[in-house]
């Protein structure tokens, strides 16, 4: 499994000949790589906020990719001309290449209300996938839950995605309980340094992680990749 970081919450997973992407913000990020070019088989979206979200209506009618999103979310990228296939939190799906599990985030799903009435998508969530005995979480965006806990009793995380930039979601402090809890093998940090608000030390969380548990911390720049063997 190879998993290479687009920038803030987006990351780009190749697995059994197919491309799944998490949380496409690609127009409007400030620290995408330069003259990325993706194309997805499955896109799976946390929840409807435009930095989770941006370019998922335009990678699925280009690519042909189906969208994996709770229930709500998913039947608005269908009405805009989008495949999608709904779940809700706590449901598993075998796609083939790879098992999708939905997972609890603390946080909100809409989207606009800038300049008038925000229309609501259900419930964000988090994402277990598994793929030739591999499990990868991603949390989307997500504050700290004791149910972590469950979640790395019921499964052997090999890699967590999470998100550390305080304000929006998680800080280091509650992420670093969040490892203690899941318990995985490997932790990649995302949701940081993307916009002043949310400035974070990613070497300073690795450090303290890896002082107190025994997880290992990669450290990704928008572009690396990270091959899950």
């Amino acid at each position: 499994m190879r998993i290479t970081f687009l920038g803030h919450s987006a990351f780009l997973v190749e697995v059994n000949n197919i491309t799944i992407v998490f949380d496409p913000f690609l127009t409007g990020n400030p620290v995408v790589p330069a003259n990325v070019n993706i194309t997805a088989d499955y896109i799976l979206v946390s929840h409807g906020h435009n930095d989770h979200s941006s370019d998922v209506l335009t990678l699925a009618k280009q690519s042909g990719g189906t969208v994996v999103a709770v229930f709500e979310l998913a039947n608005y990228c269908t009405r805009q001309g989008a495949k999608a296939h709904g779940m809700h939190i706590g449901g598993a799906h075998d796609f083939g290449p790879f098992q999708v599990k939905l997972t609890q985030a603390l946080h909100g799903s809409s989207l606009g209300g800038d300049n008038g009435p925000a229309e609501y998508l259900g419930n964000p969530c988090g994402f277990l996938i598994t793929a030739n005995g591999k499990t990868l979480y991603h949390a989307g965006d997500t504050g700290l839950f004791g149910d972590m806990a469950l979640l790395g009793r019921l499964h052997s995380i090999d890699l967590a995605l999470l998100p550390i930039g305080d304000n929006f979601t998680m800080g280091p402090e509650d992420a670093l309980e969040a490892v203690k809890m899941l318990q995985p093998g490997q932790v990649i940090p995302m949701h940081y340094n993307t916009f002043p608000l949310i400035t974070q030390d990613p070497f300073a969380f690795k450090k303290v992680v890896e002082e107190q548990t025994t997880s290992r911390v990669c450290v990704l720049q928008p572009g690396e990749t990270f091959d899950l063997t």
